[in-house]
């Protein structure tokens, strides 16, 4: 894992700066500004700043053709960055910030703890300040709760919350009838609590012949050798290992399993990146599953040149991570603004609301859709196993590290979407 030099985020932060800078001196509009609410430092600042990068080249994108038409006016996009350090506390601190500054979009989703809390304090505060309302933009937070109880009319999630994910990763899994023995571990919080309950849930169903050979929580971001947890799961016969994990509590893991050489597939929500795949090395041919809206190698003329594009901003093969959902968030956001005519949070969340984007144009599967009842966004879903670079279905590795993935099976939105237990309660 690394973590991103100084000199490089301050030369993104001055880049965007410049950009917005170039905008403000063509028009009078002020920008139109996203709060990036994120840890960009601590134990998942590398998760942190591979957002920025995302946000900062999809807010570029736009910038391009001409910004946010507003009316008569033109406004450009501008991430800022608000540091909450991993911390729901400080997340929440960012959040009166970035109020205070007048700004009225949020974005954030390295962890739904993180999320539900930011979500609590932005229904308060708008409610008690209707001139001053907020929206919350999730982009990773995919814990369900966010959409089923907790939903919010201030809220949009815009990937595929963790029942999706798993209705995905477990119908594969169903179909290696050689598997017979999974071992469930995951991060100690809401999220990770989650996944487990529901793995076992939909195992039972799927595949009641698995036997579970391990159910195991740890904390999060805390813990700096896996070799014991790698360890019991090599004692457990395992065949299989399925995590929600993510940022350095995957890498940890999988070296780990890899150290003590545990013969055991990995099926992940987050495998595809972030260090992991050059951890797992060798051992994560054939082994290592990921799932995803879109990967590098999804194939297709759109999906390569949306990739060659992003390589070509961003050439340092440690920046290689991006997701077609944080794309899709920034230009379903400015052509809500542009369909509402304004920038104001109760406009913009009815256009939003229901909106569809065709994805293909940047190599996606198929059309999503913001669904009306619970603000998730419904899209298909890709699981792909690692293999070489340059084996068939590998054109392009992952940072560098010699290793892709391939796609194995493909899911429309039809498939995975769940139901919802939303009532939510819109303003007047």
């Amino acid at each position: 894992m690394h973590q991103v030099p100084v000199s490089r985020r301050r030369a993104l932060v001055l880049a965007a700066a410049a950009a917005s800078g170039a905008a403000l001196a063509q028009t009078p509009q002020a920008p139109l500004r996203i709060a990036l609410i994120e840890g960009l430092s601590g134990p998942f600042a590398n998760a942190g700043e591979a957002v920025f990068r995302n946000l900062v080249w999809a807010a570029e994108r736009v910038n391009r053709r001409g910004g946010v038409k507003v009316g008569t006016a033109t406004r450009r996009v501008e991430i800022v960055r608000f540091d909450s350090e991993g911390q729901s506390e400080k997340a929440i601190a960012m959040l009166r910030a970035a109020v205070d500054q007048g700004i009225g979009f949020v974005a954030q989703g390295n962890s739904s703890a993180t999320a539900s809390a930011l979500l609590e304090a932005i229904d308060r505060h708008n409610e008690r300040d209707p001139q001053r309302r907020v929206l919350l933009l999730n982009y990773s937070a995919v814990d369900p709760v966010l959409t089923n109880e907790r939903c919010s009319p201030w809220h949009f999630r815009f990937d595929a919350h963790a029942d999706m994910r798993l209705a995905a990763l477990v119908e594969v899994l169903r179909a290696d009838t050689a598997l017979k023995k999974v071992y469930l571990i995951g991060q100690d919080y809401s999220f990770g609590q989650h996944v487990l309950r529901q793995a076992r849930a939909m195992l039972a169903v799927k595949r009641p012949d698995i036997e579970i050979v391990g159910n195991e929580l740890h904390p999060l971001g805390r813990i700096k050798d896996f070799l014991p947890y790698a360890a019991k799961i090599q004692a457990s016969g395992a065949q299989a290992v399925l995590t929600g994990n993510w940022g350095n509590d995957l890498t940890l893991l999988v070296k780990a399993a890899r150290e003590v050489s545990a013969s055991t597939k990995f099926f992940t929500f987050y495998g595809n990146a972030l260090g992991a795949p050059a951890a797992i090395g060798e051992a994560g041919v054939g082994a290592v599953y990921a799932v995803a809206e879109w990967h590098p190698n999804a194939g297709g003329a759109a999906s390569d040149a949306f990739y060659a594009a992003f390589r070509e901003r961003f050439p340092d093969p440690r920046d290689d991570y991006v997701h077609l959902r944080m794309q899709a968030m920034i230009e379903m956001l400015a052509a809500a603004v542009e369909r509402a005519g304004s920038a104001e949070a109760a406009a913009v969340a009815r256009a939003l609301s229901g909106a569809s984007f065709d994805a293909r144009h940047l190599g996606g599967l198929q059309t999503a859709v913001m669904r009306v009842s619970d603000h998730q966004l419904q899209q298909p879903l890709l699981v792909s196993v690692m293999d070489r670079a340059g084996a068939p279905g590998v054109k392009h590795d992952v940072e560098g590290s010699g290793f892709g993935f391939r796609t194995v099976r493909r899911f429309t939105a039809a498939e995975i979407e769940q139901a919802t237990s939303c009532k939510m309660q819109r303003p007047a």
